[in-house]
């Protein structure tokens, strides 16, 4: 069976009585080539695990379990689950799970396949909800090898800009505090069906074992991003005094170009992650040195 053919698709759905579901963002990969090469690309290790989320008809599933030791896919949508077991029968290492993802247990999913050696993570993300699982995967501290995502260019071209770019924000500093990201290559919106409305591109992020930054107090360094950004076209100085209301605005300024030589016009998204962390530091610094000072 040729789940990348567009006429196959339509009629394995057909077969089980589905439609295609808009609030699930289904839209399914109809390229071999493109499937074949975000296989290939995802993981380095053939003995790992692939965590796959939303599976569709299970075209990139079969090429995960003919290269890597298991595939565990969760899929949200319990009528492909059927469907499912019909295009994956001949995979004794694939394990499909009904449930939402953003509300599943994935340490105690996943704990006999740490156990056992590398996980990696590869997903055809819907684009309304690409950020919020992204920043789950992140943000759930699992030793996850790689996480390999197809999005919207828009968004990939936000998760690898470089500080100081226009389409470098709070998301791309914060990835970049958890690993690195690169975009592999772009795919046509007329290589799913049904077709969306844009382009998207493929994003693999190698998810640091020692990271390179390590501040004082990380929920200070994940303020210190979400303000510089919340008002991006700000200076730091005005943008972090309406969130860190224990300083004064000179206190603030003091803390960016005393302590971190940084110019006191200078905005946000000219900070890297490094940057970022030092000028967190020097922030939670001053905070505790003046509750030591005050208790009150």
């Amino acid at each position: 069976m040729n789940l990348c053919d567009a006429k196959t698709i339509r009629q394995t759905m057909a077969m089980f009585s589905l439609n295609f579901r808009k609030e699930f963002g289904q839209n399914f990969l109809c390229d071999r080539s493109v499937v074949e090469d975000i296989a290939d690309n995802c993981c380095q290790n053939a003995d790992s695990t692939i965590l796959e989320i939303g599976p569709g008809i299970g075209s990139l599933t079969h090429e995960l379990a003919l290269r890597y030791r298991e595939v565990v896919a969760v899929e949200i949508d319990s009528g492909l689950i059927p469907l499912l077991k019909y295009t994956l029968g001949e995979h004794q290492n694939v394990q499909v799970v009904n449930r939402d993802v953003m509300k599943t247990d994935l340490r105690s999913l996943l704990a006999p396949a740490f156990a056992r050696g590398g996980v990696s993570v590869c997903a055809n993300l819907p684009y309304y909800i690409t950020t919020p699982i992204l920043m789950m995967l992140l943000e759930s501290r699992l030793p996850f090898d790689y996480i390999t995502v197809m999005v919207q260019s828009e968004v990939a071209d936000r998760l690898c800009a470089k500080a100081g770019s226009k389409a470098y924000g709070a998301i791309t500093a914060v990835l970049n505090y958890y690993g690195y990201a690169e975009k592999l290559f772009k795919v046509p919106a007329d290589r799913f069906v049904p077709s969306p409305k844009v382009d998207s591109s493929v994003v693999r992020i190698r998810l640091y074992r020692e990271r390179p930054c390590v501040p004082l107090h990380e929920p200070t360094l994940f303020r210190t991003v979400r303000a510089a950004f919340e008002q991006r076209r700000k200076t730091l100085p005005n943008a972090l005094s309406a969130v860190f209301n224990e300083l004064t605005k000179d206190e603030i300024t003091e803390a960016i170009t005393n302590d971190c030589a940084l110019p006191a016009d200078i905005r946000g998204e000219r900070l890297d992650i490094q940057t970022f962390t030092a000028l967190s530091d020097a922030l939670w610094r001053r905070i505790q040195d003046k509750q030591h000072k005050d208790p009150q």
